[in-house]
């Protein structure tokens, strides 16, 4: 668990952020608490690989509901799919107590985040980003997001 000062950074970290940016640390977050959900179902500690897959999918439905699929078109469209693919996915885990979906949802959220990773870092792409509503806002009016 982190201690309060981690925990205030971290808040402060995700306050500050460009979109783009936001939009990879909600990536690693998924991504973080579905490792840690892994290792304790390997343990037999369901309850907890639970409540981390549970945080995975706050964050995964945070980014599902951030997207514009007005102006997203076939990308946007393709993102929801994947979305719903990964929370469908998440359940069966959670289900069967199964890591081999868990397994299958990070390596997504991988490729997903390497492909931000790449396109936060092109100027052009920070125009666009800034036209597009922020995933915080979303999770303002949704409850927030636990990172």
């Amino acid at each position: 668990m982190m201690n309060y000062g981690q925990n205030q950074y971290r808040k402060t970290q995700v306050a500050t952020v460009d979109r783009g940016r936001l939009i990879v640390l909600l990536y690693e977050g998924a991504i973080s608490f579905l490792t840690k959900a892994r290792a304790s179902m390997g343990d037999g500690d369901i309850p907890t690989a639970s409540s981390l897959i549970n945080r995975a999918q706050d964050i995964i439905d945070e980014l599902n509901a951030s997207l514009n699929m007005e102006q997203g078109g076939d990308i946007a469209y393709n993102l929801r799919r994947l979305y719903l693919f990964m929370g469908d996915q998440l359940v069966r885990a959670k289900i069967k107590a199964d890591i081999e979906p868990l397994d299958e949802v990070v390596r997504m959220l991988a490729s997903l985040n390497e492909a931000w990773r790449e396109a936060v870092a092109k100027p052009e792409a920070q125009e666009v980003l800034n036209q597009q509503p922020s995933p915080s806002a979303a999770a303002q009016t949704r409850g927030g997001v636990r990172i």
